[in-house]
């Protein structure tokens, strides 16, 4: 019998290996737990807008990422029903951002949430995002 951990480290390898998006944009997963992760990403100068610092996009695709990594963290698939991010300071080119994932409810079939996106090099606060995930048919393994 696997231990939790283990159900989740299994499960985010498998997810891993599906997820061209995430591998695509330069990010890593740190750690994994029932319901838990991080991950990082380099922000280059490409997702930089116009402002001269990083799109809110990218942000939001890390801390979705992360959100997505805990939450499906059981060996039971998830997606997203709801997501919502307030941006609290600029990130730039050449920063690393971190975000933290923590799950705070998980009912039925319904999980809540909270990521914390960070520069990884000072731990200044960019964004917290929410995330309202809901599992679907299928396992990992």
């Amino acid at each position: 019998m696997m231990t939790p951990e283990q159900v989740a480290k299994k499960s985010a390898e498998i997810m891993w290996g599906e997820d061209n998006a995430t591998a695509h944009l330069g990010m890593k997963l740190v750690s994994i737990g029932p319901g838990k992760a991080i991950l990082t990403m380099p922000v280059g100068a490409h997702m930089t807008n116009g402002h001269g610092t990083c799109h809110g996009g990218y942000i939001f695709t890390l801390a979705d990422s992360a959100f997505a990594f805990a939450c499906n963290s059981y060996n039971q698939r998830a997606v997203a029903a709801h997501c919502s991010i307030t941006y609290l300071a600029p990130a730039r080119g050449g920063m690393v951002l971190r975000a933290t994932a923590a799950e705070q409810q998980r009912v039925d079939r319904n999980g809540i949430y909270d990521i914390t996106v960070t520069d990884d090099a000072s731990g200044a606060i960019i964004a917290e995002f929410r995330g309202h995930s809901r599992t679907i048919a299928g396992t990992f393994f």
